[in-house]
């Protein structure tokens, strides 16, 4: 029991200075101008256009750090300050979420499967922590208890198995944003080294967001096989 409070602390002070680092590079990498002068609005319909894709359409959003790519409406949503900036982070992240967006256009498998799994993690993580408590409970009454609770730990299972398929997903449209931008020679030698660096430290967050949901598998797993063997 020690042993996972103590890796829970550890991987929300990872957490913590991860979310802190990326907050300080995107702020860091938004002062950088783009020799360019595009903005990431701009950048995002390049892409788009470069890779024969004409049916996303490109729109902002309130918020920081809330860009995502929406297949369903075939959107590449970018905050306001991707949106209309126009330095290296704003680069990097419109990129990034058309990535995705060609992801999709050629049948990424990873994406694919992370997309059949959208409407099983939203039923699931709703239902998983009151399944696994009540079947906890129900385990100290009568014997189906057991089966109630190890529903509840594959409910939940269900959404650390996304946020691992989630990394592939997301490195991968770093790699193409990335490639994509220096291919067509859209950022000078300091600016890529900026979104790499950027993107970078993005992707971490998933990493460690999938390790702590490992985590707590791990432990409600534990508390309900170990509670049964008692």
């Amino acid at each position: 029991m020690g042993s996972y409070y103590l890796i829970i602390i550890v991987i929300s002070l990872v957490s913590m200075w991860v979310s802190n680092t990326l907050k300080r590079k995107f702020k860091t990498y938004s002062q950088k101008q783009l020799r360019n002068g595009m903005s990431g609005k701009e950048i995002a319909e390049k892409m788009l256009t470069d890779h024969g894709i004409r049916d996303v359409q490109v729109i902002s959003v309130k918020g920081s750090l809330t860009d995502h790519y929406n297949p369903l409406k075939k959107t590449v949503n970018l905050s306001e300050s991707v949106y209309n900036e126009r330095n290296a982070a704003a680069a990097a992240v419109a990129a990034h979420e058309c990535g995705h967006a060609v992801q999709h256009a050629q049948g990424y498998e990873w994406l694919q499967i992370r997309s059949t799994l959208v409407p099983m993690v939203g039923v699931a993580s709703n239902l998983s922590m009151l399944v696994i408590i009540g079947g906890l409970v129900l385990m100290q009454i009568v014997p189906f208890g057991f089966t109630i609770a190890v529903i509840g730990v594959c409910l939940f299972g269900v959404g650390t198995l996304f946020s691992f398929i989630t990394l592939p997903v997301e490195y991968d449209a770093s790699n193409r944003a990335l490639a994509w931008l220096q291919r067509k020679n859209m950022v000078s030698r300091e600016e890529l080294a900026g979104a790499q660096d950027a993107l970078k430290w993005a992707a971490r967050t998933y990493v460690v967001a999938a390790l702590g949901s490992l985590a707590t598998l791990a432990y409600f797993a534990f508390q309900v096989f170990g509670g049964r063997r008692n």
